[in-house]
């Protein structure tokens, strides 16, 4: 049986990769998320999360919220240019419902689309670590 879940190549994995994306990264956002992209040096599109303390307090609430964007991006994945991204959660974030959530992020996985052709030319190399 298949599984649905988002494969390891498909997350950013270690502090250099969040670091290139914060450094480097174009920011998008709405009431509920800081979407923060770069291009990526793999050939897949790659999901970073951010969720803290701060803006979610309850684990519950973390969780579900990262449930809900990694399972966005799953569907959205294959649409998207090849960039690393990084999801902030914003203050409001935790009382959204799953639907809120899944609307704020299409409209973000959209935005990154119709920035397609930029997001291709400024593809940069691997880097190793």
């Amino acid at each position: 049986m298949p599984t649905a879940r988002l494969r390891p190549t498909s997350r950013l994995r270690n502090a250099s990769a969040f670091k290139r994306v914060f450094a480097r990264g174009h920011r998008q956002a709405d009431d509920d998320f800081v979407v923060i992209w770069a291009p990526s040096p793999a050939a897949r599109p790659r999901l970073g999360l951010a969720i803290s303390k701060r803006r979610a307090k309850r684990a519950v609430d973390r969780n579900r919220i990262k449930r809900a964007v990694r399972e966005s991006f799953r569907h959205a994945a294959a649409d998207l240019p090849d960039v690393d991204v990084v999801v902030l959660a914003r203050q409001a974030t935790h009382r959204r419902t799953r639907r809120q959530l899944f609307d704020s992020l299409t409209q973000h996985w959209h935005k990154l689309r119709s920035q397609q052709s930029y997001a291709t030319a400024q593809r940069i190399e691997p880097d190793h670590g």
